[in-house]
């Protein structure tokens, strides 16, 4: 008998032994952070016999499925099979289903012996392909951690936007944007397509400052910028693109302020009385003018912009006399109504309280970027119908090397503080039925400052990661910042996107050529900020203009163009050394380059310092800060007759 009881407890404790040896997996670190994780135990580890199955026979949800192949492929080197049918053990599923915790953007995973998508729409099984690939991503062995997801955002508007008018901005920039932002779940990219520069900058003369407007246009020959802009096919073709990830790109034609590039096509159109960066509102023509321009991207079967939301500006304008006040009001909700007769949603920045009349301007169904408090009440434009973005400048502007807003956002601050329902200081509920979600924007009020497109990405990456947390898990966020920012630099971009230019993992020498030879190709197209690229060289007579690598934006020269001397131009600046390689001397060259600083070194010694330095304007009464950075070009190495040797780069910068 008493054996019988010591070998019942002897089982007893085995079974209670191996119930407790069971490890719970901790959840999973993706961003925007999950909002729900039941742990299980073990891993799911995907085989050569891996598929993606999905169960319904809508061309969205094969899409869907598609994407995650492609994506899948890019990043790890594997392709699945894409399938309809019965899944397997082994398999990833996607399924759409109707659940009402998770709307229309959540999405629940179970990650078992198979991984199953459960969405109630295609969108939400897409952000549920994103956390799959970011948690994949951070596997030594692609496996996935078995657990339950349950994820929904916050917010329905998650965004971020883009000055395009004061800085020409790449199609194939803003085609990584896409893909960039979708990573994050970011469903709203806001193009700002017209603006201008501040006249005191340009001799304080609205003629000579710059000012773009860059889309395609016919009905006014002349008024696309020639430093730059997009086709009309290359616009539709990108919010297709925007379509195929998820994203809405909403195009803004900025007016009646903010519209130098109008009035220097028309001079007719511009203000005499405050300035010709202002419209004209009492002037029949300045309407004339801008319903056929809005007729040309609106009207039509196939209509150029062709999402829901079309934005007409509407701020900034001059309040000083109640006459022309009214008229603002007027032209705001004229432009309102136009564009809703092309069957769009209209946007508006929204200044009726800076404008604030007795004109009557249409709020329902008009969605209000609200930025800056004094122009437009939130609370007051809440009580008037009118939908709300939050995207205040105070917290969220980003303006590169101005010297006022941010030059980098204030992440730490942003991640334990705010939420879209904090709106330049004032605290609404979270999730209020009218605050649709948040943005925020870079601006690149200083034209002509050196900032290329590589800065902006710089400093839009952190907030990117930053801003999806907290439009998507809000407050229900779990980790400390200190934590978050950590483990997010393990996230990359998207797949196939790496506009940093990060190569490699850890501090660590990336590329080594004992000869360079012409015409080669290295297997890196750059290297982003901290590097050093070093090599040992024999000059020789070489022609101005000389590239030592070059990718499709940038260039490296032994032998710039204008003074023969080393240097590199990118975003249409040209940047020379003061260097210059002399035929039969043999010696060493390094160059290490930061998001501020780009040095050239001599046998060692410090030759050339391109930093960031301050000019002066308008007989000293304005200042602006001038960027001299290098992403380092590597694709291709040009004609050159100099011997090189020893070539390495390093992706840290070498003390």
């Amino acid at each position: 008998m008493k054996r019988l009881l010591f070998l019942c407890v002897s089982v007893l404790l085995v079974s209670a032994n191996l119930v407790y040896s069971k490890t719970v997996n901790e959840k999973p670190f993706v961003i925007p952070e999950l909002k729900e994780w039941k742990g299980g135990d073990g891993e799911f580890i995907p085989s050569s016999q891996t598929r993606i199955v999905y169960s319904s026979k809508s061309p969205e949800l094969q899409q869907v499925a598609d994407a995650f192949a492609a994506d899948y492929l890019e990043m790890f080197g594997v392709k699945l099979q894409v399938v309809i049918g019965k899944a397997k053990a082994g398999d990833f599923v996607v399924e759409l289903v109707k659940d009402k915790k998770i709307g229309d953007e959540g999405y629940k995973i179970k990650i078992s012996d198979k991984v199953t998508i459960l969405a109630n729409k295609p969108v939400g099984a897409f952000w549920a392909t994103r956390t799959l690939l970011q948690m994949t991503e951070q596997s030594e062995s692609s496996a996935l951690l078995k657990g339950e997801i349950v994820d929904f955002p916050d917010y329905p508007l998650r965004g971020f936007m883009l000055d395009c008018g004061r800085k020409f901005i790449p199609l194939h920039f803003l085609q990584d944007y896409v893909k960039f932002m979708a990573y994050y779940k970011m469903n709203t990219f806001h193009i700002h397509l017209n603006d201008n520069g501040f006249k005191q900058y340009f001799q304080d003369d609205w003629n000579k400052t710059q000012a773009a407007f860059r889309l395609e246009c016919e009905t006014f020959p002349g008024l696309t910028a020639q430093d730059g802009s997009y086709t009309k096919q290359e616009f539709i073709d990108l919010q297709k693109l925007g379509i195929a990830n998820f994203v809405e790109i909403i195009p803004e034609i900025d007016i009646p302020a903010h519209s130098l590039a109008f009035a220097q096509y028309n001079p007719e159109l511009g203000s005499e009385k405050y300035g010709m960066d202002h419209l004209d509102l009492f002037k029949p023509t300045t309407y004339e003018f801008f319903d056929k321009l809005f007729e040309e991207y609106l009207g039509g079967d196939n209509p150029v912009f062709i999402g829901e939301k079309v934005h007409v500006g509407t701020d900034e304008y001059s309040n000083k006399e109640k006459e022309v006040v009214e008229k603002f009001r007027y032209f705001t909700d004229y432009y309102i109504r136009y564009i809703e007769s092309f069957g769009k949603q209209a946007c508006v920045w929204g200044a009726l309280t800076h404008a604030n009349g007795e004109t009557p301007v249409k709020s329902k169904d008009v969605v209000m970027w609200s930025w800056h408090n004094p122009y437009a009440q939130p609370d007051v434009m809440m009580e008037k119908g009118y939908q709300l973005v939050s995207i205040p400048d105070g917290l969220v502007y980003l303006v590169p090397n101005a010297g006022y807003y941010y030059d980098y956002l204030n992440t730490k601050h942003l991640y334990n503080n705010w939420t879209p329902a904090n709106i330049g200081g004032k605290e609404f509920e979270d999730r209020h039925p009218q605050i649709l979600g948040g943005m925020f924007a870079v601006w690149n009020d200083h034209t002509n400052n050196g900032i290329s497109t590589k800065d902006i990405h710089h400093r839009v990456f952190p907030a990117m990661q930053t801003m999806a947390v907290k439009m998507w898990t809000g407050k229900s966020t779990s980790l400390s910042y200190d934590v978050f920012n950590e483990k997010r630099i393990s996230i990359s971009e998207a797949p196939g996107v790496n506009v940093l230019g990060k190569v490699g993992k850890g501090k660590e020498k990336v590329l080594s050529i004992a000869n360079l030879k012409p015409r080669q190709k290295t297997g890196l197209k750059e290297i982003g900020y901290n590097y050093t690229v070093s090599f040992d060289i024999e000059g020789a007579d070489e022609a101005k203009g000389t590239v030592l690598f070059s990718t499709p934006d940038t260039e490296f020269y032994l032998s710039d163009p204008i003074k023969g001397m080393m240097g590199y131009s990118r975003d249409g600046y040209l940047y020379t050394f003061r260097y210059k390689v002399k035929k039969g001397e043999k010696v060493n060259i390094k160059i290490c380059g930061d998001n501020k600083n780009t040095k050239l070194y001599i046998n060692g010694r410090l030759c050339d310092d391109m930093n960031t330095v301050k000019m002066w304007f308008n007989e000293g009464k304005s200042t602006m800060y001038y960027s001299q950075t290098l992403v380092f070009p590597l694709d291709n190495t040009g004609v050159f007759n100099s011997k090189i040797m020893n070539f390495e780069v390093l992706n840290y910068i070498e003390n």
